[in-house]
């Protein structure tokens, strides 16, 4: 009986806290040793066209991102707000693509010795760039080719701890005018999603997904997390990284049909814990694929990444970038 009433008790604190502050809810109290439920959403800037891959640069304290509209990479910090960073970062001739549209890079990682690995959708290809602000930026590229075919526009990556690349590989790039995809320039025909070791050589781990977009790796690298951000097939899928046998983590369509936005960039925080982009802003979830809380931005976002010791959470959206306070 004082389990049942505590529960009780719990759940009406819940309810009555997330009452209180409609920017976040919570599902499962588990998650309020990571969420707090004070924190509210703090926009940053919003002077962007798509802003995406963000990333955390701990040496300058600050957030790396790219906008892939508009072909450049910014930083913004607390002193310096935003400054453009790098441009052009995804789209310099490299490789035959439209000349506008979404060319620029999008996800971001950095390598062992700190240089910057990007996903470039107008190169169509994998690329190394020194970390360093330059408008005139010598990408070496890392990878073009599946079996001497152009890819699509890689646009999201992660690096295990032994320095393989997990990769997704949409049509994005080709998305030019906001309405349709144009496959003027498509080699391969289906959207797969790839692993390069350090030997360079590349393994596809599968070629089912319809729009494979975010990619992340749980904290002991035996499972990879992928979305899938089509409006049609809203999921998580989760693929073994030996055999790459992979299975849906989390279905997000009854989410789907009653938000906006979609599944899209995503993160594992030290918890274990997965907080993606998703229906009306970022959900949590947990790593047995239960949904504990969302971050209800009322809108799709692109992307997410913590900082150093997990004390914010940063946002890209499609015009803005944001923060909220995490314990």
């Amino acid at each position: 009986m004082k389990k049942f009433f505590f529960l009780l008790f719990t759940q009406l604190l819940l309810y009555s806290q997330n009452s209180k502050n409609t920017d976040i809810s919570v599902y499962d109290e588990s998650i309020l040793n990571i969420i707090d439920l004070n924190s509210k959403i703090e926009l940053l800037d919003s002077s962007f066209l798509v802003a995406e891959g963000p990333l955390w640069y701990p040496k300058k304290n600050q957030l790396i991102f790219s906008d892939v509209r508009q072909n450049k990479i910014f930083t913004w910090d607390e002193n310096s707000g935003t400054v453009e960073y790098i441009s052009p970062s995804g789209s310099t001739g490299y490789a035959p693509s439209f000349k506008k549209g979404g060319i620029g890079a999008n996800g971001l990682a950095f390598d062992s010795k700190g240089n910057l690995i990007l996903c470039q959708h107008g190169d169509r290809r994998l690329a190394l760039l020194s970390n360093n602000k330059t408008n005139k930026p010598k990408f070496k590229t890392i990878i073009d080719n599946y079996k001497g075919k152009r890819f699509n526009s890689p646009n999201d990556l992660v690096i295990n701890s032994e320095g393989d690349i997990f990769f997704t590989d949409p049509p994005y790039g080709f998305y030019y005018n906001r309405k349709s995809f144009d496959n003027k320039y498509r080699e391969i025909g289906f959207n797969g999603v790839y692993k390069i070791n350090s030997k360079k050589e590349i393994f596809l781990i599968t070629d089912k997904m319809t729009l494979p977009n975010g990619i992340a790796l749980s904290l002991d690298e035996k499972f990879l997390y992928v979305n899938n951000s089509g409006r049609d097939d809203p999921k998580i899928m989760r693929f073994d990284v030996e055999n790459f046998e992979g299975e849906v983590f989390f279905n997000g369509e009854k989410l789907s049909k009653k938000y906006k936005g979609g599944f899209d960039g995503l993160k594992v925080h030290s918890s274990g814990n997965i907080f993606t982009s998703g229906p009306n802003g970022i959900l949590i979830i947990s790593p047995n694929g239960k949904l504990l809380a969302t971050i209800n931005f009322g809108k799709g976002v692109t992307n997410c990444s913590f900082d150093k010791n997990e004390n914010y959470l940063y946002v890209t959206g499609f015009n803005d970038i944001s923060r909220i306070k995490l314990k």
